[in-house]
């Protein structure tokens, strides 16, 4: 009789064990309440960070810096050969806001 009583209370631990272990592993009790659990952090995290950084993101590039007042030194843009695209003065991907070329800035 010790026999079926260790055997039954073995059998209802390793029961009871396995249940936790399940719902450990989901987050949540059953499968409707992990899927909840989910879709709240997806909307209260995630969406909240993104909004954080399209905020930074907004708020660095309204504060533009001025861009240093051009002084022809020997050093800056020197051309051992012309560039094979357009002019042959302008780099491939040229910003004119941006980039300088050997006379200074095109809009000034």
């Amino acid at each position: 009789m010790a026999m079926t009583a260790e055997h039954q209370i073995s059998g209802l631990l390793g029961q009871f064990r396995s249940q936790l272990t399940r719902s450990m592993l989901s987050g949540a009790h059953n499968e409707e309440g992990s899927a909840s659990m989910w879709k709240a952090l997806n909307y209260f995290i995630v969406h909240s960070g993104l909004k954080v950084s399209v905020l930074n993101v907004f708020l660095k590039s309204y504060h533009r810096k001025q861009r240093t007042h051009f002084i022809a030194y020997l050093h800056i843009c020197i051309r051992s050969k012309p560039f094979p695209w357009r002019d042959s003065n302008h780099t491939l991907f040229h910003n004119a806001l941006v980039n300088l070329l050997p006379t200074g800035y095109e809009d000034e």
